[in-house]
Formats: structure tokens, sequence, C-alpha cells
């Protein structure tokens, strides 16, 4: 079968074929690349075309950091993993694009449940898992055709009491989409950031993801509050039939009130109402590792009952004799961060 390789400029055309993929969600969304290019990255909508329709496809973002430059596909390629004439030519064709952008490696994290069969093609193409995460590879997702009664029946009876409990304490939950919202979640993000030792996002990276999503209706701040004290934030993507929870954070008086409970509950409802077919909690911590900094959040979420869901680790394909500089780098950084 002769397929041909496109660079796709056309933002209807990407979307056709993203939306036509079951698997897909906002990470290889026309959007997704928008905001990349917001912050002064290069995106490259790569097609693998049959005469004028795009079969397989990845957008990929061109990352340049002090431990090298690489693309990173996020959420995919989108393609048939058992079609190894596809993935053979889309994958040749994205090395090629990487050697004349000058990168020294290209890091996917696809879209597909982690298999064996999986692990062995990705070996076959000569990648080796990645030392970093590309976003959530394993995640928690909740299945919204139930009825809230089913969704509330799934929940651990301590998350459906402080959900009855916010209600009883009259919490209330606001939405909102002006991404000027955006300056005090950062500023709540940073306080929790330095309270528990982790890497903030820049105002920047929060305030161009929201903006670029909301433009398109795909974004919405859910905010709880308990007489206009804010407890908490919910940061959600809303794309191809699924609410994400993106990003999240709380204030000191979330520590007594069920405020983080309440946000989730109503964008819940919201997603669902809106013809959402599944809520996903996005990144959650092993069970195993009781010392990962996500271990207190990933309880949190679990509460809420849905699906465990474990896509293929992020793997890295090496086109320079630099990524060895780079893997030892972040074997290093990962140990020191407790990853």
């Amino acid at each position: 079968m002769k397929f041909s390789i496109q660079l796709i400029t056309n933002k209807a055309q990407w979307e056709s074929f993203v939306l036509a993929r079951p698997e897909a969600n906002f990470l290889q969304s026309w959007n997704w690349g928008v905001f990349h290019q917001s912050l002064g990255k290069q995106a490259f909508y790569v097609a693998l075309m049959r005469d004028d329709e795009i079969v397989a496809g990845a957008l990929c973002v061109k990352e340049k950091a002090k431990r090298g430059t690489y693309f990173t596909i996020a959420g995919g390629p989108l393609i048939d993993w058992n079609n190894r004439e596809q993935v053979t030519s889309l994958l040749e064709a994205i090395q090629k694009l990487a050697v004349k952008e000058q990168c020294d490696f290209i890091r996917i994290r696809p879209q597909a449940i982690d298999k064996p069969e999986l692990r062995s093609l990705m070996h076959a193409c000569h990648f080796t898992e990645s030392p970093m995460h590309v976003t959530a590879d394993l995640t928690l997702q909740l299945d919204l055709t139930k009825t809230e009664e089913e969704l509330l029946a799934g929940m651990r009876k301590n998350t459906r009491y402080d959900i009855r409990r916010a209600q009883k304490e009259g919490i209330e939950v606001r939405t909102s989409t002006d991404p000027a919202d955006i300056q005090k979640f950062y500023e709540h993000q940073l306080a929790l950031a330095n309270k528990h030792g982790f890497i903030p996002f820049s105002y920047d990276f929060l305030h161009k993801q929201f903006q670029t999503f909301v433009a398109d209706g795909q974004a919405q701040l859910f905010h709880a509050y308990k007489n206009d004290q804010l407890l908490a934030s919910a940061f959600i993507i809303f794309y191809h039939q699924e609410a994400v929870y993106h990003y999240g954070i709380s204030t000191p008086e979330n520590d007594r009130l069920p405020g983080s409970y309440a946000c989730q509950w109503a964008a819940i409802q919201w997603a669902k109402a809106h013809g959402g077919v599944k809520y996903n909690f996005w990144g959650i911590a092993p069970l195993e590792k009781q010392d990962h900094r996500f271990a207190g959040v990933s309880l949190f979420k679990r509460g809420f009952g849905g699906e465990e869901v474990q896509y293929l680790p992020a793997h890295d394909l090496p086109v320079s004799w630099k990524y060895g500089i780079t893997r030892n780098f972040e074997l290093l950084r990962k140990k020191l961060r407790k990853l």
C-alpha cells in the first residue's frame, strides 16, 4: 500500500482526523500545538496519507532544553499499532524530520494500552523506555454513561460523605471561562509548590494553555467557595467527549472543608450534562509507591471510583549520540525527585 507524508497546516483537516480516532484526547488536538507555539516552540502536524485521507498522524512538539533538543509526542502517534507498514512509514518520516530539525531523540507516549506486544514493537523499532514520563500514563477514568446514582454508589464511602457534607455546608461551586482567573490559580499553585516541594507550572504556561482551549469552548475553571472564601479550583479541559481534570489547587481553608470534593462532583455533573462520556482524573501514582510525591492526591482521586488505565509509558528513539548524556542526566533527576 502506497503512503505519502504531509505536514498538515489546516486546522479542520487535522481535527477531522483526530476526532475520528476513539482513543484520541486533547494532547493530539490542533489546540495543543497552538498552545505550544504560543510558548515559542515549533509544532509539526505530521500525517501519513493514503490518497487524500489521513490514516495516521502525530503532533510533534520540538522541545529545546539544556539536556537536549527533542520531539515530544504526547498521546500519540495516532495509528493502528497492528499495521506494521503504517507504523514503520510514520516513524521513519518523524525520524527524518527530527534529524532535519537537529533533534537528539524522539520521545513518544502513545494513547495505547500497555501490553507486551506493544513493548516488543517498540523494541523492534529501536525505542527504549524513557527515564521520564510524558503527561499521565497511569490514569483514573470514570464512565459518565452511568447515572449519577451509579457514580455515587461506585465511590468510596468517605467520598460520598464529603460530597453530601459540602452541600450541607453550603459550599458553592462557580464556573469561569475568564483567562484572568488564571492569575489567582497560579498564585495558589505557587503556595502549594512551596509547601510540598514540587516545581510549579509557570503563569505563562497555565494562562496560555487556558486561553487557547477556552477560545474554542474546550476549557473551564471550577471554583468552590464557602461564604466567598475560595477553597479549591479545578482546571478542566473538555475535548472529544472527555473531561480531563488537568490541574487543581486548594487553599488552607480547604483543609477543614470538603471544597475539593464539591469541585470534582460539580465538574463531573457538568461534563455529563454536556455530552461527556468519560471523566479523566489524569495522573495517579501506582498503589505500591507509597512514597511517591503524588500518593496523597492519588488517594483523593481514587475515592471517586472509576477504572485505572495504564498506557504505554514514554519511550525514546535516539537520533544522535547526545541522547546518552540526556538519559543519564534524567535518570539521576528522576531518583532525586522520587518519581
